[in-house]
């Protein structure tokens, strides 16, 4: 199974899409149908669906288009981990076969040790009883909690998203790549190559400007704990799905075919646990 590993769906409405701004070009409602095409031209068999909302209405709405679409091989949606209320949440919606991870939008967090409070740290203590993953979407700056969040709960696995989000548009990897190789050093973390194109110079991006950062991604996590992931619609940005793919695809083509197989569907049905 050929698999994006993350990429989101809505129907937009500017109230409930803030972070989408006026000048974007991605404005407009996204759905199923209108990935499946991008999927098809790719040789991909599916997705994984991410939240773009911090609402459990939104892990009801994803997990409802997963049943009418088979393409939706599982969905990383929102609960409210630092709630009273999580364990009546989770039970609610982890019994559904296509809910495999939970996120939360630590990115947009002032306090940057924000996954380190305690009560966000009793709802990942949560996840594991209910078989969840958890994504971390972070910027280098916050990559430190990441590190702390992840050996403090070795059982758990977590996915690194957008591989930090370092910048790439500077070519600036200091700090980072020594975050990202301490990451890489707990082995309960994998890493999503994906959200690249929209840290790089949305017009003039070229492959070279992302090898150095690759380079470091797949030397930290090897092969076994890499994923592709389109990020789109957001990926719209900078370029079209099959500009992100093939970017993807001729990085790791060279690593072999094991190499490839692993990083465009195995890596991904591994940690997400898809049949």
């Amino acid at each position: 199974m050929r698999l994006d590993s993350h990429q989101h769906f809505w129907q937009y409405d500017p109230g409930q899409y803030p972070w989408i701004r006026p000048d974007w070009p991605i404005r407009r409602s996204y759905l199923p149908a209108d990935l499946a095409p991008e999927l098809a031209a790719a040789g991909l068999d599916g997705t994984v669906a991410v939240q773009a909302r911090q609402t459990v209405e939104e892990t009801r709405w994803l997990l409802g288009l997963a049943e009418a679409s088979p393409l939706i091989k599982g969905v990383v949606g929102w609960v409210d981990l630092r709630s009273p209320e999580l364990p009546a949440q989770l039970t609610q919606y982890a019994s559904h076969p296509r809910l495999v991870g939970v996120r939360h939008v630590v990115q947009d967090e002032p306090d940057d040790r924000f996954m380190l409070g305690p009560d966000f740290l009793r709802g990942i203590a949560h996840l594991r009883e209910y078989e969840l993953t958890y994504d971390f979407l972070v910027f280098p700056r916050q990559l430190r909690a990441a590190v702390e969040l992840a050996a403090a709960f070795p059982e758990q696995p977590f996915v690194l998203d957008h591989i930090a989000k370092p910048p790439i548009a500077t070519g600036d990897l200091r700090g980072w790549a020594s975050l990202i190789i301490e990451l890489a050093a707990r082995p309960n973390v994998c890493c999503k190559v994906s959200g690249m194109v929209t840290e790089a110079d949305w017009q003039k991006w070229r492959p070279a400007d992302f090898q150095p950062f690759l380079d470091v991604v797949f030397t930290a996590f090897g092969p076994e704990r890499v994923m592709y992931g389109s990020d789109w619609p957001v990926c719209l940005l900078a370029g079209t799905y099959s500009r992100v793919y093939e970017l993807a695809r001729d990085y790791v083509r060279p690593l072999g075919a094991e190499v490839e197989a692993r990083f465009f569907g195995g890596n991904a049905a591994e940690f997400y646990g898809l049949a």
